[in-house]
C-alpha cells in the first residue's frame, strides 16, 4: 500500500468510521467479545505530553506542569511555579507516513495574593495534520486534493479550595476538517465539523511525612477528570456523532529517598463516557455492530456505565489502565517508564514506554519513546517514534515582570 493510499484510508476511517450506521464483525472477530468503542475526533485523546507519554500515558495525578491543561486542569492551582509554557511535537505513523503529526502548546499563570497565589488561568492549542492527500472516487478516478486538518483551543481556570484540594474548569472549541477537498463520497456531501466541550477536574494532595534533616518524606496525590464533555459533531447534514467524553481517575505516590533522589509511581484509570455499540445478528447469522447515535449527550454519558451488551463484565473491559514511574535526581535529571493496557476486545492497545528528561534553571526538555509492539493493524501509530516536549517554568512571575531592588543591585554588581 502506497503512502497516498495509507493516508487516504486513514482520513476516510476517521470520518466515515464514526459516521457508519452499522458495521459487520466478520471472521475470527465474530461474537459479542469484540466490540470496540469508536468516536469522532479521536485526536482529542492522543497524549500530547512527552513526560506522561514516557510514563504509560499517566497524567491525572502526577505533579503539575503546563501540560496539566490536558490531563487535569485543576492541578495548575497547586503548581509550585507561578507560570509555565510547554511545546510538544509528536510524529504520527512515522513508520509509514512522513508528514502526519500532532503539535501542542499549553501554558498557565497563577494569580492571587502575593504570598498565596491560589488561582490559575491556562490555555492550550492542539493541531493535528494529515499532510496532503489526493482523493479518488470508487472508480479510482481523481476526486480532488485536500489538506485534512483538525485543531482545538482550550481556556481554563483553576482554584485552590484549601491547601490540599483544588478544582478546575476549562472550555474548548474543536474543529475537524478531515475531508477537506474530497467534496462527497457515495452520494453524501461532507463538511467540516465543529463542537464545543468542557473539562472538569479535581486534585487532592497530602504530605504524609517529611524529615528536614535527611530530606526523606512522602506524599500522595489523587485526581479526577471529566474531559471532552460537550456537543456532538457532524460531517454531514444527516448525522451527528459523539466526541470522546472521558472519565479519568488517578493516584500517585511520591517518595523523597533523600534530599537529592525522588521516586514517583502513578496509575490512571480511564473510561469513555459514550454509548457502547450494540451487537445484533442478521438473517445470515452475521454479527452486526450498531451505534446508538440518536441518544443525547447526557443520556449517552450516564448510560455508558451499563449499556454494554455483555453486561458488567464487558463494562470492566472498557476501562483502560496506565501505570508509570519517574525517578529524579536533584530535580534536574529524570528517568521514566510505563505501561498502558487496553482489553483486546476493546481496541487492544498495549505498549511499553520509556523516556528521559533534563531541567536547567527555567528550561526543561523531555523525551518519550514507545517500544514497538504488535503488527499490522495492531501496531501502535507511535511505535519507533521519539516525541519531545520543551518546557519553560517561571518560579516567581512578579520578579520576571518587575525585578526587585535586590535583583537590580545584583545585576549592577555583575
Amino acid at each position: 500500500m502506497t503512502v497516498k493510499n495509507i493516508k487516504t484510508a486513514l482520513c476516510l476511517a476517521l470520518c466515515l468510521g464514526s459516521a457508519s450506521t452499522y458495521a459487520q464483525i466478520s471472521g475470527q472477530q465474530s461474537g459479542a467479545e469484540y466490540n470496540t468503542i469508536t468516536t469522532a475526533v479521536p485526536f482529542m485523546r492522543i497524549s500530547p505530553d512527552a513526560r506522561s507519554g514516557a510514563m504509560g500515558d499517566v497524567g491525572i495525578a502526577i505533579t503539575p506542569d503546563a501540560n496539566s491543561q490536558f490531563w487535569n486542569v485543576s492541578k495548575l492551582a497547586m503548581s509550585e511555579k507561578d507560570a509555565g509554557l510547554s511545546i510538544t511535537y509528536t510524529p504520527w505513523l512515522k513508520d509509514l507516513v512522513p508528514d502526519i503529526f500532532l503539535a501542542y502548546i499549553a501554558g498557565y499563570a497563577k494569580f492571587g495574593e502575593k504570598d498565596n497565589k491560589n488561582q490559575a488561568v491556562s490555555f492550550s492549542m492542539r493541531y493535528f495534520s494529515l499532510g496532503d492527500i489526493n482523493y479518488t472516487d470508487i472508480n479510482a478516478q481523481p476526486a480532488g486534493t485536500g489538506k485534512p486538518r483538525e485543531f482545538s483551543l482550550d481556556l481554563g481556570y483553576s482554584r485552590k479550595l484549601s491547601d490540599n484540594l483544588a478544582i478546575g474548569l476549562s472550555g474548548k472549541f474543536i474543529h475537524s476538517n478531515i475531508i477537506n477537498g474530497a467534496g462527497n463520497s457515495n452520494g453524501v456531501t461532507y463538511k467540516p465539523g465543529n463542537a464545543f466541550a468542557v473539562d472538569f477536574g479535581m486534585f487532592y494532595t497530602k504530605q504524609l511525612n517529611f524529615n528536614d534533616e535527611t530530606g526523606q518524606g512522602s506524599s500522595i496525590n489523587a485526581g479526577l477528570a471529566i474531559t471532552n464533555l460537550g456537543t456532538k459533531i457532524s460531517y454531514s447534514n444527516d448525522r451527528k456523532d459523539f466526541i470522546p467524553t472521558n472519565l479519568g481517575l488517578g493516584l500517585a505516590y511520591n517518595y523523597n529517598i533523600d534530599e537529592f533522589n525522588k521516586l514517583s509511581i502513578a496509575v490512571d484509570f480511564n473510561k469513555l463516557l459514550v454509548p457502547s455499540p450494540q451487537l445484533t445478528e442478521d438473517s445470515s447469522g452475521n454479527i452486526i455492530q450498531t451505534y446508538p447515535t440518536d441518544k443525547s449527550v447526557l443520556s449517552g454519558m450516564f448510560g455508558s456505565f451499563g449499556d454494554a451488551p455483555g453486561g458488567g463484565s464487558e463494562e470492566l473491559k472498557e476501562v483502560m489502565v496506565g501505570i508509570g514511574a519517574e525517578y529524579s535526581y536533584q530535580n534536574q535529571f529524570f528517568a521514566r517508564a510505563g505501561y498502558f493496557y487496553e482489553n483486546k476486545y476493546k481496541g487492544d492497545r498495549r505498549f511499553l514506554t520509556v523516556g528521559i528528561g533534563v531541567k536547567y534553571s527555567m528550561f526543561g526538555l523531555n523525551f518519550a519513546y514507545l517500544v514497538p509492539s504488535g503488527s499490522g493493524i495492531n501496531r501502535n501509530p507511535l511505535s519507533n517514534t521519539l516525541r519531545f516536549s520543551l518546557l519553560f517554568d517561571v518560579e516567581d512571575l512578579g520578579k520576571l515582570v518587575k525585578p526587585s531592588d535586590d535583583d537590580k543591585d545584583d545585576r549592577k554588581e555583575k
